[in-house]
């Protein structure tokens, strides 16, 4: 299958387009009419992750997922592009070019680190992030994790290795569940077709590689937009204690648990979700 070729069973198949903007071509679904809300998975996934909470979203706004560089079905144009600040100069450049001014954006994981960077640059009204990625590596961690990345990244065949052996639909299921979530089998399936693309496996570590949050974590107390960081108990990847110290050091912010959920909170409970996204936006959004 061609890396920018969906499956024909692809959630919201019919909103996608592949839009040009460099130095990516981006893979775009857009529902719904009203204020834009733009929507950002994080690391390893893709517009599929929203495939349960856009559509209740869609009902009241005009809502835009992206897929990251090199994952999902962007095509990445420049593998130097794929830390925190280039991967949100581009989406911004992106909405700049096809006339899109986001009210809100709306992060998970890695995404939610992404949108406040986004905020800087764009000033949205609204931030809201789901289990989001706002710590810093500990110890050794935090100069080993990434260049582990960088290495692997760097090796050729290790996207189509890990491909081959982690492509099977029993691995997926583990790595899902060591979320601590619990995915349908449909939802399980879309991600055994992203980890069977070597192309969408190598974008992830590039990302991973060039990950960097000091920066930004350092301005979070300059961050002064209303923002809504959503955790859920059972978060096995990111801990709510991530999002809940980020909060403490925001002027304008909010943490809000969903209990007995895993870090793809978002993908299990999306209704849930939404009760909890909707009069945040409605409060905030003019």
């Amino acid at each position: 299958m061609h890396p920018l070729t969906l499956p024909p069973d692809w959630p919201h198949r019919a909103f996608s387009r592949h839009i040009a903007s460099r130095p990516h071509l981006w893979h775009v679904q857009m529902m719904g009419d009203g204020p834009v809300l733009l929507l950002l998975h994080g690391a390893g996934g893709a517009t599929h992750s929203w495939r349960h909470l856009m559509p209740l979203l869609a009902a009241h706004y005009r809502v835009i997922a992206i897929d990251l560089p090199g994952q999902g079905f962007t095509r990445l144009g420049a593998r130097g592009r794929c830390g925190v600040d280039a991967i949100s100069q581009d989406i911004a450049a992106l909405c700049d070019q096809q006339g899109w001014q986001p009210a809100a954006i709306i992060g998970h994981s890695a995404g939610a680190a992404i949108a406040l960077r986004m905020a800087e640059l764009r000033a949205p009204q609204a931030v809201i992030g789901i289990n989001a990625a706002l710590g810093s590596f500990d110890g050794a961690a935090g100069w080993l994790f990434p260049m582990m990345a960088k290495l692997l990244s760097l090796t050729p065949l290790v996207p189509q290795i890990f491909s081959k052996m982690s492509g099977t639909p029993a691995r997926v299921k583990t790595l899902l569940a060591s979320t601590g979530s619990t995915i349908e089998a449909s939802g399980q399936a879309q991600y055994l077709t992203l980890v069977r693309q070597s192309g969408h496996v190598d974008g992830t570590l590039a990302m991973m590689a060039q990950w960097q949050l000091d920066g930004l974590l350092s301005r979070l107390p300059a961050q002064t937009l209303p923002c809504l960081l959503i955790t859920a108990s059972n978060d096995k990847a990111v801990p709510p204690e991530v999002s809940i110290k980020a909060c403490a050091q925001m002027v304008n912010a909010d943490c809000v648990d969903i209990p007995g959920f895993g870090h793809l909170v978002h993908e299990e409970a999306a209704v849930k979700v939404a009760e909890v996204i909707t009069p945040f936006l409605a409060r905030h959004l003019i």
